[in-house]
Parts: structure tokens; sequence; C-alpha cells
């Protein structure tokens, strides 16, 4: 089980660092909801992380998928 996580927390990592700093994604919005009425809107929304979060997600996930492997 450690194992699997310690590669699924790699891939996370490196895709992080891939990404560089963020996503954005788009979402809608209300603006007006008045009875039958209802206007909507695209809102631009931006996740941002700092680019060492990216590299410690890495090294626990290879840390995890190396321990992992050793029988206790």
């Amino acid at each position: 089980m450690k194992r699997t996580i310690g590669i699924i927390l790699a891939i996370i990592g490196i895709a992080m660092l891939v990404l560089g700093g963020g996503f954005s994604f788009t979402k809608k919005e209300k603006v007006i909801d008045a009875g039958p009425l209802e206007v909507t809107a695209d809102k631009q929304e931006h996740v941002n992380w700092p680019p060492y979060v990216g590299g410690i997600v890495l090294v626990v996930g290879i840390v995890l998928a190396v321990s992992g492997n050793k029988n206790s």
C-alpha cells in the first residue's frame, strides 16, 4: 500500500513541477437570479503553489515507494 501511495505522490509531484506554478480553470457563477430570470458569467480561477511544494511531494513519493518494498 505504501508503494502505491508513493508512486501516486511521485506522479503528482512531477505534474506539479511541470505545470510550473499552478493551473487555471473556468467556472460558471450566477450574477443575477430573480425568479425566472437567471444570468451567469464565466469566471477564471487560478490555483497557485510554490515550486518547492512539487519537489517535496516528489521526494516524499519516492521515499514511500522505495520503503514500501521492504518486508517488515
